[in-house]
């Protein structure tokens, strides 16, 4: 007699640039809970989970290129505007939703999916979380990602941060869930390489000065000057005319086409693990390639060259035995981590990540098993944030109490090829304007 098979698990993920889209599809992957006892019987078979994605239309919306990129799977993916997306979550059936957008974006989901969901008992598990190092707008981007049924925290200390954040407003901290980074893996450093290779993580907003980019720019070729026998890396997130997570203002491409760099230095795209798989010295700002690398155990360093400071988001990892500079890397210094600190950064390069995940699959298990959810409560509402929430919620066209405003964009399920024309060529002119027009006004505002 053949094996019944049970429901598949229902995920949709909403990402609003190729980074949270990786991000989200990668956790999503990750806490999907197990197989039941009773699932994982002869009689019964656990059916693949169901992945949806859906990337929220705006300025960091990704190309095709980037998504290939990122090589994440999905069964189905198409863009929406926020409007759109909450009227497909009124109408269709989902298990677990996995909001990837940055923290307004997430606070007004929540308000509008309050809204769309106030009659149904049975909607979805709400999951969010960060992308990678949480170094600036702690308690701003927590309590916009308030309400949600799990808000993931990548290591134990971030979880210890939101917690405090959130009962220090008198807000429910129960839904923060200690987990890890989810693209964490690949192979652990095992000697070096030949040629040896240093790779530098370039980051779209850190540092955002022309000086302080041109000046890294400088140093990175005059190492690969002083050891020719070296393969140079400068890693870039983002081709020209795309966005990423943040802005990208001046593109280290654009900088180093004034450069004569020697022979063994090169620009390169991918996959950041692949590209790990190649590096004996990985170098960067602040980025959280800093911990792919230390989960690897690849040797890895976190400049000081511009001091160690908040706006830059490395003082994140005082304590952690990675800070240098170039002067000592010329010279030859390699970085030993300090054990603690990378433990108490979710980086397990010992075994105990594969378990990392266990607290948020077994918390959605326990949600999904309940006759139904309570409706989502954030922290911020018209009473306690008059000034602050109707203006994130207009962002995406929806009222102080998350319904559409009058003028919302319409719903646009197959645009055509003219549409689809104007909407690349706007998002060209922004990025153009972002990229070449807005330094040119800036330096003029300077004179």
């Amino acid at each position: 007699m053949p094996a019944s098979t049970t429901k598949p698990t229902r995920i949709a993920v909403l990402a609003d640039s190729d980074t949270r889209w990786k991000w989200g599809a990668l956790t999503a992957d990750r806490i999907v809970p197990a197989p039941s006892a009773e699932a994982a019987t002869a009689d019964a078979a656990q059916a693949a989970p169901v992945l949806d994605g859906f990337l929220l239309r705006g300025r960091a919306t990704p190309t095709p290129r980037q998504l290939a990129e990122v090589g994440v799977r999905a069964d189905s993916l198409r863009e929406v505007t926020a409007v759109e997306f909450l009227r497909t979550m009124a109408q269709e059936s989902y298990d677990v939703l996995v909001l990837a957008l940055v923290g307004g974006g997430v606070q007004a989901m929540l308000h509008g999916l309050k809204r769309v969901w106030e009659d149904r008992a049975d909607r979805p598990v709400v999951v969010t979380g960060y992308v990678g190092v949480v170094y600036e707008k702690l308690a701003d981007g927590l309590l916009l990602r308030h309400g949600a049924d799990l808000v993931l925290a990548n290591s134990r200390q971030d979880a210890e941060r939101f917690r405090a954040v959130y009962d220090g407003v008198g807000a429910d901290s129960s839904a923060v869930t200690e987990v890890a980074l989810p693209f964490l893996g690949g192979a652990p450093y095992e000697g070096e390489h030949d040629p040896y290779t240093v790779v530098f993580a370039a980051q779209p907003s850190v540092p955002d000065s022309r000086k302080d980019r041109t000046y890294l720019l400088d140093r990175l070729v005059r190492h690969a000057r002083l050891h020719p026998d070296r393969e140079v890396l400068l890693k870039l997130r983002s081709k020209p005319g795309e966005h990423t997570t943040h802005i990208e203002e001046l593109p280290y491409q654009k900088l180093a086409q004034k450069l004569d760099p020697p022979p063994n230095f090169r620009l390169v795209y991918g996959n950041m693990g692949e590209v790990l798989d190649r590096t004996d010295l990985l170098v960067t700002v602040s980025s959280t390639a800093a911990l792919e690398s230390l989960h690897r155990r690849v040797p890895t360093v976190v400049l000081t060259d511009l001091g160690i400071r908040e706006a830059l988001g490395n003082h994140h990892f005082v304590g952690s035995g990675c800070l240098a500079s170039w002067d000592q890397l010329d010279a030859g210094h390699r970085p030993v981590p300090d054990p603690g600190w990378v433990a108490r950064q979710g980086v397990e390069a010992d075994g105990e990540y594969a378990t990392a995940f266990d607290a948020a699959r077994e918390r959605i298990a326990k949600l999904l098993a309940a006759d139904a959810l309570p409706p989502l409560t954030p922290y911020y509402t018209p009473a306690t944030a008059p000034g602050y929430l109707p203006g994130i919620l207009a962002r995406h066209h929806l009222g102080p109490d998350g319904t559409p405003l009058s003028g919302a964009p319409a719903h646009d399920k197959d645009p055509g090829p003219v549409r689809q024309m104007v909407r690349r060529a706007a998002r060209g002119a922004y990025r153009h304007g972002v990229q070449r027009v807005a330094p040119v006004i800036r330096r003029m505002g300077e004179l």
